[in-house]
């Protein structure tokens, strides 16, 4: 596996990397040796953030963890993505593409997946056309973290959602 280890308002030292190699070291069981993990640690006032995304054909398998100890965040996040890829091995390894990605080891080993995908309700409603901004403004109305609209812009479908620092973020469909 190889890491790209950044730091935000951190500086990587010697001892963090080797802790965060040991660390999602332990998931390279479940890869290839070509696989890449790509690890953010930042610092924000009291907070210590690791961010790891694991890019594999097809998905991302991606996790973060905040504490007051880097070196627990570490060890948190791990624990994360072991979890995550036990519990949706079925879906994350198509056997035609994304499988490449994957080690023999993970591919042909069998997990407790008692977490099935189960959808309970289905809401359909009608989408009013409107701007981004209006479907902003109809979110906060509804108490609502996103939206889902008709953008009479563009005539496409797209979802208004809340950023942290009360901003706003736009999806736009890309076909």
């Amino acid at each position: 596996m190889r890491y790209t280890i950044t730091g935000r308002n951190i500086n990587v030292t010697p001892g963090l990397r080797e802790a965060v190699e040991e660390k999602i070291g332990k998931l390279e069981r479940y890869f290839n040796q070509d696989t890449e993990a790509i690890v953010t640690l930042s610092v924000e006032k009291e907070r210590q953030k690791i961010e790891v995304t694991i890019p594999v054909k097809g998905t991302i398998i991606r996790a973060e963890q905040v504490s007051n100890d880097m070196y627990v965040s570490i060890d948190l996040v791990e624990e994360i993505i072991e979890r995550q890829l036990k519990k949706y091995k079925n879906k994350i390894v198509d056997k035609k593409q994304a499988a490449v990605a994957f080690s023999d080891l993970f591919i042909n080993e069998e997990y407790d997946n008692n977490d099935e995908i189960d959808i309970v309700k289905v809401k359909k409603f009608a989408m009013k056309p409107m701007d981004p901004e209006e479907a902003c403004v109809q979110m906060e109305l509804l108490g609502h973290s996103f939206y889902v609209f008709l953008n009479s812009e563009t005539d496409q479908v797209n979802v208004v959602y809340k950023r942290k620092g009360n901003t706003y973020g736009l999806i736009e469909p890309e076909f």
